[in-house]
């Protein structure tokens, strides 16, 4: 398994990350709504985001998918991927949703855990 970083999970850092994902979270919800051909592209961008979260927040330089990060929540890998398959569709937008809360909720318990 993949450690987290502690220092990388601070508060004001995952509510900074989450914030950028709100931003593109509105966009995303909107280009679906228009049923925009943009929201490939919205999306990929997102996936992007979290990847990045993933990877700092693990001292990473790249996102593993044959290794179990500490910071993703159950069965987030597997999730991930899926939305990567897909990125143009309403339930990988949902599914993104979810993990993007689902992993700062985890990382809230890891802050304390630790």
């Amino acid at each position: 398994m993949i450690e987290v970083n502690k220092e990388k999970i601070t508060k004001e850092h995952v509510d900074a990350w989450f914030a950028n994902w709100k931003q593109q979270q509105e966009a995303i919800h909107e280009a679906h709504s228009k049923r925009d051909a943009s929201v490939k592209v919205l999306m990929e961008q997102a996936i992007t985001l979290y990847e990045q979260f993933i990877k700092e927040s693990s001292d990473e330089s790249v996102v593993r998918t044959d290794e179990t990060y500490e910071v993703l929540p159950i069965n987030g890998m597997e999730r991930l991927q899926f939305v990567k398959t897909r990125p143009g569709q309403y339930a990988c937008y949902r599914q993104l949703d979810e993990l993007f809360i689902e992993t700062k909720k985890k990382c809230a318990r890891l802050r304390l855990k630790k």
